[in-house]
């Protein structure tokens, strides 16, 4: 792996370590390096992160499958010149990771388990694939009948030796963040989803991740795990994703460090629905990259309320023309928490249309919601119609909201809008409400959740949609507020 090619003699990638560090070690693996080129770039690399990749490294078994291969090695790369970010980066500006790098961080071993150990299918009939801390399960999967030429699994078990060609052509040249490239390192496998060209999937697909391995809280350990999706749908093929993200015990601690890319070929749609309802002590850091062929449709529904510590980054890309691009996103605050939203569509063809809506409510007086949302016009972006519209309830007095919308414009020939509005709930509509013999907490209560109700009515599973509904209801007891 790159990250061993430090120098061109027999050392480990611990000896760069120069301060002590919070991370499980293990006995440190010698290796022949052949890059002298990166000594300069180890010389200022980060030890913590490095110390980071070496444990994930030594946690996984190696592999000669070259796509998997390929992924770990340019990730390894990317983590030599990456530090760990702090409130002076402006993404990280109102996001403290302080939390993950106070931890004791150890990366989840393969699990063992017995698939009647957990309860998977209890509240949904729609085809699954289960996620144990970052290892494709298929003890606790249940999938029906595909249409032919679709394949959902394990990209190591991939037999088709088209599949296998395109996957191996597929290349998307992005770099994320420390994240991004440390989910890299570290996934022990892909889950590709894989559409051929003119097929639709008729069945939603969810896809459980579930977090197994915890620790209790003021223990200082938190498991780390990777999972990894790859979908590739190809000319005017059709799938809705479902992802969801379940915990165990509420008071625990872990960390979950999820990766998805999205290729939605020419004419295709993708429609994705994302629910993160992890424990209140856990970490929740996702990347959603998404690149748009021409007349491409994707629409992402999503919403959040789980994590101490909860980002999610997505990345849109639009690299063909009359391309549509529709997010709807909640987040919501109901104890000392951090929502995080960073946001990034970038349009570089003609008629291209994208309309983003951003909701947050933060009922805590210590919890934080932030949202960073750029919409990048470029110049040969012409007649493109983006929309950009953020909103959030802060329901306590030192309740905290940052909010970010811009777009950047060079195109001369758009239709373009944003806005943001912040405020507690309305005196006139509670004294309306009690003007009818309605009490003051239904009352709160239901309008908060007709605040939130213009996200999830937009969920295109009638049952995800309910279960969504319960949950939110359930976050709303007046008790809790």
């Amino acid at each position: 792996m790159a990250l061993s090619a430090l120098a061109p003699t027999s050392v480990s990638v611990s000896s760069y370590l120069s301060t002590p560090t919070r991370i499980s070690q293990k006995t440190p693996k010698v290796r022949v390096f052949t890059k002298p080129k990166l000594n300069s770039i180890a010389a200022l690399s980060d030890p913590y992160v490095l110390q980071i990749a070496e444990t994930l490294e030594d946690s996984l078994l190696s592999t000669s499958f070259p796509p998997l291969q390929k992924l770990r090695e340019t990730s390894s790369e990317t983590l030599l010149s990456t530090p760990w970010p702090s409130r002076k980066d402006e993404p990280f500006r109102f996001t403290d990771t302080s939390f993950l790098k106070n931890s004791r961080i150890e990366p989840v071993l393969p699990p063992k388990i017995q698939s009647s150990s957990l309860d998977v299918f209890s509240d949904t009939l729609l085809p699954t694939i289960s996620i144990l801390d970052g290892y494709i399960m298929n003890e606790l999967s249940q999938l029906k009948e595909l249409p032919s030429g679709v394949y959902v699994g394990s990209l190591l078990s991939v037999n088709s030796e088209a599949i296998l060609k395109r996957v191996s052509e597929y290349e998307s040249g992005f770099k994320g963040d420390l994240f991004w490239s440390l989910n890299g390192v570290g996934t022990p496998d892909v889950l590709l989803m894989y559409v051929p060209e003119g097929c639709k999937v008729e069945n939603t697909l969810v896809l459980r991740y579930i977090s197994g391995e915890s620790s209790d809280k003021g223990s200082k350990a938190l498991p780390f795990s990777n999972p990894r999706v790859l979908v590739l749908v190809e000319k005017g093929g059709e799938i809705s994703i479902v992802e969801e993200y379940v915990g165990g015990d509420k008071d625990k601690c872990y960390w979950s460090n999820s990766v998805m890319e999205v290729v939605v070929g020419e004419g295709a749609k993708v429609s994705h629905s994302y629910l993160q309802n992890q424990s209140l002590n856990a970490a929740h850091i996702k990347w959603t990259w998404v690149q748009q062929e021409s007349t491409s449709t994707y629409e992402h529904i999503e919403v959040s309320t789980g994590g101490k510590l909860s980002r999610h980054n997505i990345h849109i890309q639009q690299v063909g023309p009359d391309t549509v691009t529709e997010l709807s996103t909640f987040h919501m605050c109901i104890s000392d928490q951090t929502q995080d939203l960073h946001s990034r569509l970038v349009l570089d063809h003609p008629r291209g249309v994208s309309q983003q809506i951003h909701k947050c409510i933060v009922a805590h007086s210590s919890g934080q919601a932030v949202f960073d949302g750029n919409v990048q016009v470029n110049r040969y972006a012409q007649q493109t119609d983006a929309g950009q519209l953020t909103r959030s309830l802060l329901l306590e007095p030192r309740a905290t909201v940052n909010v970010k919308p811009n777009l950047q414009i060079i195109a001369d020939d758009v239709k373009c809008s944003h806005g943001a509005a912040i405020s507690d709930l309305e005196e006139d509509q509670l004294f309306y409400f009690r003007a009818r013999g309605v009490d003051i907490e239904t009352a709160r209560k239901a309008l908060i959740f007709s605040f939130a109700a213009e996200v999830v009515d937009r969920f295109p599973n009638a049952s995800i949609r309910k279960k969504v509904e319960t949950h939110i209801r359930e976050l709303l007891d007046p008790s809790r507020l």
